[in-house]
């Protein structure tokens, strides 16, 4: 059960870092550029369509039978977290740009120049709330099969706490996160758990229960290196 705890911390932990920074990119330019009012007040209301979203999932997700709710999260999951890692191969290969918070961060200050503050505070809330979409599915995903949503949502309200800490300190783009890396990380955890549930949905018996989700990590790892090295003989 520790290593099943410890892999719902992690993973929801790093999967929101990523999140929580191209929210956050977003939200900086919106203040640099039309200052903190409209940042703010976006940012505030895509919170609470989350915490909505949040308190109508959590509920509905404890009345589902557990089989069934491991084999839903667990299709979804492993194909979320394939989304993330072929995405994170490719990057890795060169085949597609690597992800810049800095260009990022100007690109979004130059769709915003002009625009009116309204539009600037509806950005802020978009991004909030798409980014944070994303969160609530992975720490739903990684905690309801076991019933550990507290702790995968306490590493994700760790990763934001983090985020904004930084960004209070620094005000500029979190750009020294190694987004590039996390995501190819977080695509092999989430694969593995979705490999995992799908596995007890089934009624699969893995060796040594909780710990199988090592070796299942280092699968995906090891293939993707391996997809790494295609991809780049591909060129």
């Amino acid at each position: 059960m520790l290593i099943h705890s410890l892999s719902a911390v992690l993973s929801a932990f790093l999967a929101s870092l990523v999140e929580v920074v191209e929210a956050f990119t977003i939200v900086l330019a919106v203040g640099v550029t039309h200052g903190w009012r409209p940042a703010l007040t976006g940012t505030a209301a895509g919170l609470v369509v989350l915490a909505a979203l949040v308190a109508v999932v959590g509920p509905l997700v404890g009345a589902v039978p557990l089989s069934a709710l491991q084999g839903v999260v667990g299709l979804l999951l492993l194909l979320f977290g394939m989304r993330w890692l072929r995405k994170a191969v490719l990057r890795a290969a060169g085949r597609i740009p690597l992800h810049d918070e800095e260009a990022a961060f100007a690109h979004e200050r130059r769709l915003l120049t002009g625009r009116p503050a309204l539009a600037a505070g509806t950005a802020a809330f978009q991004a909030v709330v798409l980014e944070g979409v994303e969160v609530v599915f992975i720490v739903v995903a990684v905690g309801a099969g076991r019933g550990l949503l507290g702790a995968a949502s306490l590493g994700a309200a760790a990763a934001a706490a983090l985020v904004l800490a930084a960004g209070m300190v620094l005000h500029k783009p979190l750009s020294l996160v190694p987004e590039n890396t996390l995501k190819f990380i977080v695509g092999v955890m989430l694969s593995a758990f979705g490999t995992f549930w799908l596995g007890e949905a089934v009624g699969a018996a893995w060796p040594g229960t909780d710990f199988a989700l090592l070796p299942m990590a280092l699968g995906f790892l090891l293939a993707a290196i391996v997809g790494v090295r295609v991809a780049e003989l591909r060129e």
